[in-house]
């Protein structure tokens, strides 16, 4: 494990304040969050997308509260240092503020993350008040909302016209008034964004959304090519894991059908004493 800085909200806002990049990555598990935190990246989502990416659904609304905190818990075990967020699954904040800040409460408090992240603009600002008043940061997402995928039109660029492009901007607003620590936009133009930018006083950070915010954020299955149904245009891919397990994978299959796996050097053997008392034993037995 690395020995750098706990990453905290005032690092990331001085980050901000300075113009440094912020760095962002949504992982799942132990071994992954382990690679992240030796990369030194500063915030890591545990997102309701591991629905689609570890459990093959094909979107992120069956995802459960009880799937959400065994996941984040597995992260935070492989990163002690990156500013651990959350997502808030779907209908585990939708309800009511109560509901909210017991779904939000649960989460800090079995998984030790360091904040919840919740999808919506100006209709869920009394949601992001209700947690941010119960001591719990919380980061916004506008722009294009999978938990909303079906009222959206699918999985599209989202703000396109100037009135929906307005409304994003008035959404940012309501969630910042709110209390949020930050907004994470999703698939929005990237002119819209630089507007949402120069006007926040809390990090911005890009998924698809261009270059101008305050930090950037990729899904690590993208970047790796782990995810087998589609990489989307926004996602970069740094890697082809996927093919190399692959390789490997045929490898050993091959190797142990042909009977070349395992070699002398990867099992144990019995010294020849033991093993021949171990056949008189059984001959012993035998009579």
């Amino acid at each position: 494990m690395s020995e750098r800085k706990k990453v905290t909200l005032p690092v990331l806002l001085r980050k901000m304040q300075q113009g440094i990049p912020i760095t962002m990555i949504t992982c799942y598990d132990y071994a992954t969050a382990h690679l992240v935190e030796l990369a030194g990246i500063d915030i890591v989502l545990v997102g309701d997308s591991l629905g689609m990416t570890m459990l093959g659904y094909d979107s992120t609304l069956p995802v459960t509260m009880d799937d959400m905190i065994r996941h984040t818990q597995a992260v935070r075990r492989g990163t002690l240092s990156s500013w651990l967020i959350g997502d808030m699954p779907y209908m585990s904040y939708q309800p009511s503020d109560e509901t909210a800040v017991l779904s939000a409460g649960r989460f800090m408090a079995e998984t030790a993350c360091d904040g919840v992240k919740l999808e919506g603009g100006a209709e869920m600002a009394s949601r992001v008040t209700a947690i941010s008043d119960a001591g719990i940061p919380v980061m916004g997402h506008l722009g294009l909302t999978p938990q909303s995928v079906s009222s959206l039109g699918g999985f599209r660029l989202q703000g396109k016209g100037a009135e929906q492009a307005k409304k994003l901007i008035d959404d940012a607003r309501a969630i910042e008034e709110a209390g949020a620590m930050g907004i994470l936009f999703e698939l929005v133009p990237d002119r819209v964004l630089q507007i949402i930018t120069e006007r926040a006083r809390i990090p911005i950070i890009s998924l698809g959304a261009g270059p101008y915010a305050h930090g950037q954020l990729l899904i690590f299955h993208d970047m790796f090519g782990l995810y087998p149904k589609f990489t989307p245009k926004m996602a970069k891919k740094y890697g082809e894991a996927g093919q190399v397990i692959l390789d490997g994978l045929t490898a050993y299959v091959e190797e142990v059908t042909e009977g070349s796996f395992p070699e002398p050097e990867r099992y144990f053997g019995i010294k020849d004493p033991a093993y021949r008392e171990l056949l008189t034993l059984l001959s012993e037995e035998d009579e």
